[in-house]
């Protein structure tokens, strides 16, 4: 039916240049931004999921953080045990040789001072070896490592202090100077030695324990930041070849839009006749 106050096809054809208009705009965004699922209108659920995800993987930021800060702290500590270590192996060469009853007392004074100052040393590299303002083998029990393990802190990779300044533990049984070395003395030197390379083996032990989980959490980031791209990004091939598409269905919309609105022009040519 032919009307001058309703246009039927004019309306048919203008709600289907809106919706073809609806939809390449939706394909111009997601081609602009990279994501089909940019904001929480165009897939509450889907949203809601990856917003966890982002979540979770900035959380691993700090454990990473976290892991990284332990380990350069457990790294100095090990570089400054080493270092003692090898001083305890000199100080047993010292007293070693102290020891040789045939030395006048000027040779062993000499000996003796080098010994005094290499174990000054281990005092020195112990109050020194420390990161960021904590040390684990400075004297005394303070400075621990306690590095975040997994995103909701309920899990941590513990490395403890052990004290190898000259006062500790570990070291205190030796000998201060070379006055007079006897074999107890000796044996004390050997325990001290065993006991800090033993606790080096330790603080080694935890050093790859934390680069060990620090590779794990990286992994761990990827594989989520892979699974949120599967949920929000946009297959650009794909909606690059919708776009011409509808680019094409807007231009044909737009003519049949343009011919109903020239179909009222028939009445004026029905009143001629």
């Amino acid at each position: 039916m032919l009307s001058i106050n309703t246009n039927y096809g004019a309306m048919i054809a203008l709600q289907s240049l809106n919706a073809v208009n609806t939809e390449l705009f939706e394909v111009q965004r997601r081609i602009s931004t990279g994501f089909k699922v940019s904001s929480v209108r165009d897939n509450p659920a889907v949203w809601a999921m990856a917003q966890g995800q982002r979540s979770q993987v900035k959380a691993l930021d700090a454990v990473t953080g976290s892991l990284q800060r332990g380990q350069s702290i457990v790294d100095v500590a090990l570089s400054g045990g080493e270092q003692i270590s090898d001083l305890l192996t000199q100080m047993k060469e010292k007293m070693l040789a102290a020891s040789d009853a045939s030395l006048n007392a000027s040779d062993r004074a000499a000996i003796s001072s080098d010994y005094v100052a290499l174990r000054a040393q281990i005092d020195r590299i112990a109050s020194n070896a420390s990161f960021n303002g904590v040390s684990l083998i400075s004297s005394g029990s303070t400075g621990n490592v306690r590095a975040l393990a997994n995103a909701d802190g309920s899990d941590s990779i513990n490395v403890d202090h052990v004290d190898l300044s000259t006062s500790g533990g570990l070291i205190s049984g030796t000998l201060a100077d070379l006055t007079t070395v006897t074999a107890a003395d000796l044996a004390n030197l050997d325990t001290a030695l065993s006991g800090v390379n033993g606790a080096l083996a330790k603080l080694g032990t935890g050093s790859k324990a934390l680069q060990t989980h620090e590779t794990f959490i990286g992994k761990l980031q990827d594989t989520l930041q892979t699974s949120i791209g599967r949920l929000v990004d946009a297959d650009l091939a794909r909606e690059s070849a919708r776009l011409q598409a509808l680019q094409v269905k807007q231009q044909l919309a737009i003519q049949v839009l343009g011919i109903a609105n020239q179909q009222p022009n028939l009445i004026l040519q029905l009143f001629r006749n």
